[in-house]
């Protein structure tokens, strides 16, 4: 069974993604890690955390693919600008952009089996007039895809029919072709992924008490239930919609294997309460993995010493699991 190869992106030099791979990388892993991100930002990194580390630049032609701990094999990407803990800096936008490039191009070309990416802060890439929403835009533009973002902890799934839209934009965002396509990504996702033949999949309403019959919004009436109506004469296993005040009760949760909410916060502040520092971000409908922290930059943390590694230690788990075995099929 060969090991499979991830690669990794610290994200914005200026936060605690690049201390947090400086904390994984002295552990034992049954894969390679290949890092994308400039050698001299982690040098420095290391030695203000005063962690031990052995930089090197990587061999994509070995073909052992172990992990040694205290090694870090990384793929050179220079920044612009040095950067300074804590402090955003616009120039060093483009490098962020660099890295998660090269990364998608290493799993395109089968070089890498699946991506982990660490925080990046889109406010300083927008400023450095790049065109960014997040990294599951970013990927699934690079791989013409169509994609669903999904979080989970151990116990609780949660995916997103639309991402990262301004509330003002949601309503109109919600349309039969977009609900029948993130149910059908997400449902064949619980199959091939994670192995679940029947997936029980409950989807929130846009609107309180999921629009109380028409009362309070029209959009559970005329979009939402007819496209679960159709598709469950697929044979889908649908239930909703719900009222998202009490989708993520034990009773619902215990017979379902996710939930579907309709916007990024009606859903996520449940899941990162329930899992906050363990949860894991999944994009799926790539033609890759693709698994990523649930936290932000903590620009604070950066360089203190202070920084959690769990996430990343869960989303690098993930992505071990689902590219070996897609690896080795």
């Amino acid at each position: 069974m060969q090991l499979p190869r991830i690669a990794i992106t610290p994200g914005e030099p200026a936060g605690i993604g690049p201390d947090i791979c400086l904390q994984i990388i002295q552990q034992e892993w049954p894969c390679e890690l290949i890092f994308i991100a400039d050698p001299k930002l982690l040098i420095r990194r290391a030695k203000k955390l005063d962690i031990d580390i052995v930089i090197k630049t990587a061999d994509l032609t070995n073909k052992s693919r172990e992990h040694t701990p205290g090694i870090m094999a990384v793929i050179p990407v220079e920044l612009r600008k040095q950067e300074n803990c804590g402090t955003l800096d616009v120039s060093n936008a483009n490098y962020v952009i660099q890295t998660l490039t090269m990364a998608a191009q290493l799993c395109k070309d089968q070089t890498c089996q699946s991506i982990v990416t660490g925080p990046v802060q889109k406010s300083i890439i927008n400023d450095a007039n790049i065109p960014f929403s997040g990294h599951t835009e970013f990927f699934a533009d690079f791989f013409d895809s169509e994609s669903v973002m999904m979080l989970a902890t151990e116990k609780l799934k949660v995916a997103l029919a639309t991402t990262h839209l301004p509330i003002k934009d949601v309503s109109k965002a919600i349309t039969r072709p977009l609900l029948e396509k993130t149910i059908q990504i997400l449902h064949d996702a619980l199959q091939t992924k994670f192995d679940i033949k029947a997936p029980r999949i409950a989807v929130c309403g846009l609107n309180p008490h999921a629009g109380e019959g028409g009362y309070l919004g029209k959009e559970e009436v005329e979009i939402i239930e007819p496209t679960l109506d159709s598709l469950r004469k697929k044979g889908m296993r649908l239930t909703g919609p719900l009222p998202a005040d009490t989708a993520f009760t034990p009773s619902i949760l215990k017979q379902h294997d996710v939930i579907l909410a309709m916007y990024h916060d009606q859903g996520l502040p449940t899941l990162k309460y329930a899992g906050f520092g363990t949860a894991i971000n999944i994009t799926l409908g790539l033609p890759i993995t693709r698994t990523s922290v649930d936290h932000g930059t903590a620009l604070d943390l950066a360089g203190s010493g202070k920084a959690d590694a769990r996430s990343l230690e869960s989303a690098l788990n993930m992505a071990i699991q689902l590219s070996s075995t897609q690896f080795n099929e």
